[in-house]
């Protein structure tokens, strides 16, 4: 089996790419500490090695954080062994079917009006493809009074350049579209 890896905008982050469906159509997930991953043996493995703090699990690719005091050098081949490992022993990716995580899916929600709704399909048809190349992901929460509330996920959360996505792609982006937006902020 061979893992490419990638590196995102977010020193902290490392994208790998299985070649192989991660996630597939089944959403996304994040998972920040072993105890909140037991629906996912992968996610557990991951987060058991010292060191990382934060794994990402999306469509065709793992996001995963260390700690600032932790090093790439040691820690990229423990995680391309971890995942290696975890696919060759036929275990699923995550215990249940269900979409995990995923409550920005177009899909699952219903807009209580109609600049939400534009809101939610700007950043599911433009936003997140884009973002998902650099290992993360943004999540559309709500719109209240002019301000866009997004949620910042996998390699996106924490990057020292996500202040910038959001006031200088996004937050110009929706405000272009959708004149009622006079701002967008992160939630985390």
């Amino acid at each position: 089996m061979f893992i490419e890896t990638e590196t995102t905008p977010n020193p902290a982050t490392v994208k790998f790419l299985p070649g192989r469906d991660v996630m597939g159509d089944n959403g996304t997930a994040d998972f920040r500490e072993a105890s909140t991953a037991e629906n996912s043996p992968l996610a557990v493995r991951l987060l058991e090695i010292t060191g990382i703090d934060g794994v990402f699990l999306g469509r065709d690719f793992v996001s995963v954080s260390k700690a600032d005091e932790a090093d790439w050098f040691q820690l990229k081949p423990l995680v391309l062994g971890a995942i290696m490992e975890h696919f060759t022993s036929g275990q699923p990716v995550m215990l249940t079917e269900a979409k995990t995580n995923d409550a920005g899916a177009a899909d699952t929600v219903h807009d209580d009006d109609e600049v939400s709704g534009q809101i939610r399909e700007l950043i599911e048809t433009r936003v997140r493809p884009a973002v998902a190349q650099d290992g993360g992901d943004i999540v559309f929460e709500r719109f209240e009074d002019g301000v866009v509330y997004l949620h910042m996920r996998g390699a996106c959360a924490g990057c020292p350049s996500s202040t910038m996505t959001l006031k200088h792609g996004i937050e110009n982006m929706l405000r272009h579209y959708i004149p009622e937006v006079e701002e967008v902020q992160p939630i985390m």
